[in-house]
């Protein structure tokens, strides 16, 4: 199995940009349920996955009176955090 990073680390050293982030969480919040996306050069990760996994993000989901924005900060956050897969 290939080493697995968190995404923030491929944005340290610059294999992703904000744009692929931001892509990974406009897929999830368009649905929810996709499953695997690639992205990038070689790259997957489940965002619901990653958002089952931040307790924060896991929380806020559903709640009604949660802003969109709200939503997507911590959409991103637990992708952020989460561990991608090199394909």
């Amino acid at each position: 199995m290939a080493k697995r990073s968190m995404t923030l680390d491929l944005c340290a050293t610059l294999d992703i940009v904000e744009d692929d982030v931001a892509a990974l969480v406009n897929a999830y919040m368009a649905d929810p349920s996709s499953g695997h996306i690639s992205f990038a050069e070689g790259y997957r990760i489940d965002p619901a996955a990653a958002v089952a996994d931040h307790p924060f993000a896991n929380t806020l989901i559903g709640q009604p009176w949660a802003s969109p924005e709200l939503l997507r900060a911590a959409v991103r956050a637990a992708i952020m955090l989460a561990q991608q897969e090199r394909v």
